[in-house]
């Protein structure tokens, strides 16, 4: 126990009244107050916080006051996320680049100006002089996505006009951040091995010429190498974290700081340190963790009945982690599908194919299968629910041989353009602080002088 709390217990009933302090509060004040807790009604539907150009998440449709189930479907600035992924598929060429202008700028570029792009995005990838030395290698963190927030906030002391929130100023940033955030975690990633695992360092220089995909796969990996088909697939996965709407929880987090007028640095390390949540981005890695209890407890992974037995126990509160929860199942707002993982899947089944790992791959798919149903069984409740994209992204990674501590940061990598394109539209669009109400529920109390306590 540390000496702080060691005083702290020797404090005189501290310990029974801040416990009183704290104490939950009564459901019924909620609802008696109409507070809509998480932002999101009993429904399930979210509260209208704001309006956005950037992101369109559609999973249901309202009908005279009723939430009706629909395929899934994710727009960036309009445009399907899918005829993205099917073009730059048919065209075999990447795309996370082209998805990050069009976030940022709101259209599509032509070939030029993609080109153009991804050179300016290539040529930005180098850390400031001294960075890496004095604030990656010489503070090493057990987790990448703290490093990742220290390493957003320490740019500010590099950057010669942090505080300008012109446009022209913030694009800049994001240009900066969005092409050095692979560097940061890998550097980040080579560090913690090093320091705290004991292992051999890497440092290897980002390439200018190579995309985003291959330059992390280049970066993170001793020998350099990669294949076609890995680092298509990682690209794939990059452009369907890219960006989700502005009402999930870091991108919400940009916003609310964004709103009170701080520099970018700020506004963008709060929004990694919502997505380190295991409730936001780090589900995946709850995911693999799942995937091991079945593992462990079954003697055939891919026998039906030994499946669906240990899904019910997963959902009864009797295995894994014991919330009841199947991780990978289930989204806020897709009921049938969830257009990621469609995606996401098909790629992930032609890997599973090159890497020999088809057995755990059906694994994946029954538990997709029959979740739904059991869940049905066992809660007695009849939402509708699909795989998210969390059940098969962690897969994805485990057969790129990343390690679970770089999931979380690589949904970063991505997400960084949403942020950026949404912290910019609140700048440039919205001129009032974001300030929600809170209903006081403590009773007025008269102060007693403190010989009198």
């Amino acid at each position: 126990m540390s000496e702080i709390l060691k005083m702290a217990e020797n404090i005189e009933g501290f310990n029974d009244k801040i416990t009183e302090s704290y104490r939950p509060l009564s459901p019924s004040l909620y609802d008696k107050y109409n507070v809509q807790r998480g932002l999101r009604r009993n429904d399930g539907t979210g509260v209208m916080a704001g309006l956005t150009s950037i992101g369109d998440v559609k999973g249901y449709v309202i009908e005279d006051g009723e939430k009706i189930p629909c395929e899934g479907r994710l727009r960036y600035r309009g445009v399907d996320v899918r005829d993205i992924v099917e073009a730059c598929q048919k065209e075999k060429r990447f795309g996370f680049e082209e998805v990050a202008f069009l976030l940022l700028s709101g259209f599509l570029p032509n070939r030029n100006q993609y080109n153009a792009f991804k050179e300016l995005i290539g040529s930005q990838r180098m850390l400031p002089d001294g960075f890496a030395e004095d604030m990656i290698m010489k503070a090493p963190s057990a987790n990448i996505m703290n490093k990742l927030a220290r390493c957003v906030l320490a740019s500010y002391s590099y950057d010669p006009n942090p505080d300008d929130t012109s446009f022209a100023n913030i694009f800049r940033q994001s240009i900066e951040l969005i092409a050095r955030f692979p560097t940061m975690v890998a550097y980040g990633y080579q560090a913690k091995r090093h320091y705290h695992d004991k292992q051999s360092l890497y440092i290897h220089q980002p390439q200018s010429d190579l995309s985003t995909a291959e330059n992390f796969l280049y970066m993170i990996r001793p020998d350099n190498k990669y294949t076609e088909l890995e680092a298509e697939i990682l690209d794939l996965a990059l452009i369907l974290h890219a960006e989700h709407g502005g009402g999930n929880n870091s991108a919400f987090a940009t916003r609310v700081l964004s709103s009170s007028g701080t520099d970018t640095y700020s506004a963008i390390a709060a929004a990694v340190g919502s997505l380190k949540g295991p409730k936001h981005g780090g589900a995946n890695q709850r995911v693999m963790g799942m995937i091991e209890d079945f593992k462990e407890n079954l003697s055939d992974i891919n026998d039906v009945e030994q499946v669906r037995d240990h899904i019910v126990k997963i959902l009864k509160k009797e295995s894994y982690d014991k919330s009841g929860l199947v991780y990978g199942m289930g989204h806020a707002i897709y009921t049938l599908s969830d257009p990621r993982e469609v995606m996401l899947k098909k790629k992930a089944y032609e890997l599973a194919q090159q890497k020999g790992m088809m057995e755990e791959f059906m694994l994946y798919d029954l538990i997709e299968k029959h979740t739904p149903e059991l869940f049905a069984s066992v809660t007695g409740h009849d939402k509708t629910m699909c795989a998210n994209v969390d059940l098969y992204s962690g897969l994805v990674y485990k057969m790129l041989d990343l390690p679970q501590e770089l999931y979380t940061p690589l949904f970063a990598i991505a997400r960084i353009v949403g942020w950026s394109a949404h912290r910019i539209e609140e700048i440039t669009t919205n001129t009032k602080i974001m300030r929600p109400a809170y209903k006081s529920v403590t009773s007025g109390k008269g102060y007693v002088t403190i010989d009198e306590r």
